[in-house]
């Protein structure tokens, strides 16, 4: 029964990472974000959440991870293809094209809140 172990374990990892998304939203929300957008998906990628404060424009990947594992820093194709997501849905929704705009990281585990590392890279990274 292993692939049904696997499946379940799969699963169990969605969940987790869905109700971090969820936390992480909340918690941009309390600081004063508004969620523009969850889950994105495009042909270049996807994004986790795309929120907005005053004239910032932020572009969050969310790691949601049990292990310390969760601390590490994105590979430079996991920031390419989220760079690509961001550009693909500007083009979706030109009307924010002229925010400022920067990519985040949130860290959400079992045990600790929602951690946010603002301008976690930039495009040229």
């Amino acid at each position: 029964m292993k692939g049904a172990r696997d499946v379940r374990q799969r699963h169990l990892a969605w969940r987790f990472g869905r109700l971090g998304e969820a936390l992480c939203g909340w918690r941009l929300r309390l600081t004063g974000w508004r969620i523009l957008d969850r889950d994105v998906r495009t042909p270049a990628g996807e994004i986790d959440l795309i929120a907005r404060r005053g004239t910032m424009l932020a572009f969050i990947e969310v790691k949601a991870r049990n292990d310390p594992a969760a601390t590490e820093p994105l590979s430079a194709q996991q920031r390419r293809r989220i760079v690509r997501a961001a550009a693909a849905w500007l083009a979706m929704h030109p009307g924010f094209a002229g925010l400022q705009m920067r990519f985040d990281i949130m860290l959400v585990g079992s045990s600790r809140l929602p951690r946010h590392l603002p301008s976690a890279f930039r495009t040229d990274d």
